[in-house]
């Protein structure tokens, strides 16, 4: 649905009516009903005409402003409105909408910190699981958390060996009763922000040790993982596909490169699609998506990828064909005669680099050291 004409978003702030601007001021007074959650709505003048969100938003959106749509509305936001707000998911489905921003929770803690914007991280849970807050740990980061849990968020930060960072929350911004403190201590309330200046070890983005990962030997080594990785060249905010997934490392080491990237990893073997999970949810990424199923059968209306590794299934008919068909870039890796053949007709019939990869690592040999090769690895890549 499309509104016909743009509806203001207002962000109002823990300061309420007082903290608005005469514009935002303006375009509530000026409207027929005013939409918003409770505790928005209850920072408005009496008499103001308003309307909560209904529960389940999301599913009733649609639905819920057609009742409207006779009428002018506006619609009551947190802050700033494109802050994990309602301002972003209007704009998604469609909406034309006027976003009057009032300072995010965000802004406000920064100031408070004296953190600047460029070298401040923002995370977001709201909705979403505390996991990944995992990927954003690094030693000297600074990092503010959305709609954590002060339990969870500890818990992952113990559990993450980050046990040693500070970590301050700052509650009801803005505020009269505004309240910065120990987030190790105090337990806030709902309208709290978290700040964590890391101190800890943490895994790299990608390149991660072998043993960083659950498998049970189906796994693309590191060597041969940030290879592949490097030939999928990732961009911010695309798609991957990984198809045989096993442990999900090239899925996982893509959607950690960024936090817009996105992942889906197929896998036929049930146990190794839960271990995919497993995987995810502890190195940061909670959110990619494990399709267990057998090709070809597992790809159909999946969405259209920006980039499909081939880890697995590469003897099934056709697969290279769909595969470069439906994405810019193609890499496939092979360890077996038959799918060295697949991989040299590919080459043949698509073009693109045909590589030899072979890893030697150093162990003892006796009383002395020697090179011990890992299995040869053929690599195929396309790039249109």
């Amino acid at each position: 649905m499309r509104e016909k004409s743009p509806f203001p978003v207002v962000g109002i702030g823990a300061d309420g009516w007082a903290g608005l601007s005469e514009q935002a001021r303006a375009a509530v007074l000026a409207a027929d009903v005013v939409i918003g959650g409770a505790r928005q709505l209850a920072l408005l003048p009496d008499g103001t005409p308003t309307v909560e969100w209904p529960a389940r938003l999301l599913n009733k959106l649609d639905g819920f402003l057609a009742k409207y749509s006779d009428r002018r509305i506006c619609v009551l936001a947190s802050g700033d409105p494109l802050l994990s707000g309602i301002g972003s998911t209007l704009l998604d489905r469609g909406y034309e909408v006027e976003i009057l921003p009032s300072l995010s929770s965000v802004t406000l803690a920064r100031a408070r910190l004296g953190w600047s914007a460029e070298r401040t991280e923002v995370v977001s849970v709201v909705g979403r699981d505390i996991e990944r807050v995992g990927r954003a740990l690094t030693p000297g980061r600074k990092v503010l958390v959305l709609g954590a849990k002060a339990p969870a968020l500890r818990k992952l930060l113990r559990s993450r060996k980050f046990a040693k960072s500070k970590l301050t929350v700052l509650e009801n911004l803005g505020a009269p009763d505004e309240l910065v403190s120990d987030g190790w201590e105090h337990d806030p309330g709902p309208l709290a922000v978290f700040a964590i200046e890391c101190v800890g070890k943490a895994l790299p983005l990608i390149g991660l040790p072998d043993d960083a990962y659950e498998h049970d030997g189906q796994l693309t080594k590191r060597d041969l993982r940030i290879s592949a990785l490097a030939r999928l060249a990732p961009s911010p905010g695309e798609l991957l596909w990984d198809v045989g997934a096993g442990a999900g490392s090239i899925a996982i080491e893509w959607s950690r490169m960024h936090p817009l990237n996105r992942a889906i990893a197929i896998e036929g073997v049930s146990s190794r699609a839960d271990r995919i999970e497993r995987n995810a949810y502890k190195l940061g990424v909670p959110e990619l998506r494990v399709v267990c199923g057998m090709i070809p059968d597992a790809l159909v209306k999946l969405p259209t990828p920006d980039a499909i590794f081939i880890g697995g299934a590469l003897t099934h008919p056709d697969l290279i064909t769909g595969c470069v068909e439906n994405a810019s870039r193609v890499v496939a890796h092979a360890v077996t005669l038959q799918g060295e053949y697949i991989l040299a007709d590919a080459h043949r019939r698509y073009g693109g680099d045909l590589t030899r990869i072979s890893v030697q690592h150093i162990e003892p040999l006796g009383r002395f050291d020697g090179w011990t090769p890992s299995r040869t690895v053929t690599q195929w890549c396309k790039t249109s």
